[in-house]
């Protein structure tokens, strides 16, 4: 097909003659959303907020965030809470952390009941306080001592054994006793120093503890997705899933649509064109049963991938063409003949406008209409007849299929003398007073079948 079919007013032309089928299918995938939300259970998530006082370094941050949702604080949560069947690794696909603005990281925990994950989340972040608070320690061991705290004790003691030495020296002013005094207080100093350098560098005394700032909020609405999202995507889905496989199967017609790729599949000439006020849907599928009603009541029954018909004229303007295209056809012929006048079985357009073609041309040149199946063509022999014309309407036909029944013809010793090609229009309503009777649209011609018959 031409780059038509990526055009706005092709999707137009898919919605307003496919609107039936859209909206089926556009049901048919939310009712596909609903029975998924129903195979995936409710989740609920709400989230704790953990302060970090102090200066603090993105990287450091990130670390904090890594710490959160490791498996040593989360294992420590899931053995606190103790629920049946959840382990470590289970609620670690459930927990989250992110760092907000503010030194402030944000753990999230999703369960299946809102009471569950405000307990999830306010678990996790005291786990997380609490192995904080031990690593900036030094110990991962909650009955160990931290370090820096102990070697603190140790220097107090210390500086308290040197005033003691200091008091019992001997008081006098011999070198001795100057000289031990004197390094004593060097000795305090140092211990002073170091006292000092070691709080400077002691992380707890830069950056306060971690705090949890208060419960999670227990949550009032599920985690996406939820059951309007998962039925919302189910029909858009479906809808476009409908859309684009109207588009891809028009990208793949192979119909033929101009009239020279019709008249090089046939292998003649174009005599011309004729006008059908589309007065009825055309290929309407045959049969009883089920498709009978259920493809009209899908809108599936028609071509939609055919240009909106234009305007025509009134009765006499296209009968003009017909009576133009018959006296076309006696200048073509050698001498009076009898012709076939061929149509594709299906092909209703073609079907009114031969019979319309035959009513004009009476019995100069005298017509007989056949039609002819696609699938596998057969032209009546020849008898009285010797030649035939092709009717069909444009973009209805493969190349193939045209081609089958020129060959269809030639088996038959009918040579195909010309093409018609039979358009839908929109006739304007023309009814006056005084029109002459010979001027009111004729029968159709009687369908003739595969083996002969004369209309």
């Amino acid at each position: 097909m031409s780059d038509d079919t990526i055009r706005l007013v092709t999707i137009g032309r898919i919605l307003r003659r496919r609107w039936r089928l859209l909206a089926i299918l556009t049901l048919v995938g939310a009712l596909v959303g609903y029975g998924a939300s129903l195979l995936i259970p409710p989740r609920y998530t709400t989230s704790a907020s953990v302060l970090l006082p102090g200066q603090w370094e993105e990287r450091e941050l990130l670390t904090q965030v890594d710490i959160a949702t490791s498996s040593a604080v989360v294992d420590r949560a899931a053995a606190t809470l103790g629920w049946t069947g959840v382990s470590g690794g289970e609620l670690r696909d459930r927990v989250s952390a992110k760092a907000a603005d503010g030194n402030i990281i944000k753990i999230s925990g999703t369960a299946d009941t809102p009471e569950r994950a405000q307990r999830l989340s306010d678990q996790v972040a005291q786990e997380f306080v609490r192995f904080a608070a031990r690593i900036a320690g030094g110990s991962t061991d909650p009955g160990a001592a931290t370090g820096p705290e102990a070697l603190r004790k140790q220097v107090v003691e210390t500086n308290r054994r040197i005033t003691d030495l200091a008091n019992t020296a001997d008081t006098g002013q011999t070198v001795e006793s100057v000289q031990t005094r004197t390094e004593l207080e060097k000795l305090r100093t140092a211990l002073q120093d170091a006292i000092q350098k070691l709080n400077e560098a002691d992380p707890a005394t830069n950056k306060a503890s971690m705090v949890v700032m208060g419960p999670a909020a227990r949550p009032t609405g599920e985690a996406p997705p939820t059951r309007m999202q998962l039925i919302v995507a189910g029909a858009l889905l479906f809808f476009l899933l409908a859309v684009i496989g109207h588009l891809a199967a028009a990208r793949t017609n192979r119909r033929l649509r101009t009239e020279p790729e019709i008249a090089a599949a046939l292998g003649s000439a174009l005599l011309g064109t004729v006008d059908v006020p589309g007065e009825r849907p055309a290929h309407r599928p045959k049969g009883r049963g089920s498709r009978a009603w259920i493809r009209p009541l899908l809108g599936v029954d028609t071509r939609w991938d055919v240009p909106t018909p234009r305007m025509s004229g009134d009765e006499a303007d296209r009968r003009i063409r017909y009576r133009r295209l018959c006296a076309r056809l006696r200048d073509q012929l050698p001498a009076p003949r009898r012709l076939l006048v061929v149509v594709p079985d299906g092909d209703e357009i073609a079907r009114r406008a031969a019979g319309q073609l035959v009513a004009e041309a009476k019995s100069d040149p005298l017509l007989r209409v056949v039609e002819v199946s696609v699938d596998r063509p057969v032209v009546p022999d020849r008898d009285t007849e010797s030649g035939a014309l092709v009717v069909l309407s444009a973009g209805s036909w493969t190349a193939e299929e045209l081609v089958g029944i020129a060959e269809a013809c030639a088996d038959s010793r009918h040579e195909v003398v010309g093409i018609v090609v039979a358009d839908t229009v929109r006739a304007r309503p023309t009814w006056t007073a005084g029109r002459s009777p010979d001027e009111a649209t004729p029968a159709l011609a009687v369908r003739g079948h595969a083996t002969g018959g004369s209309v």
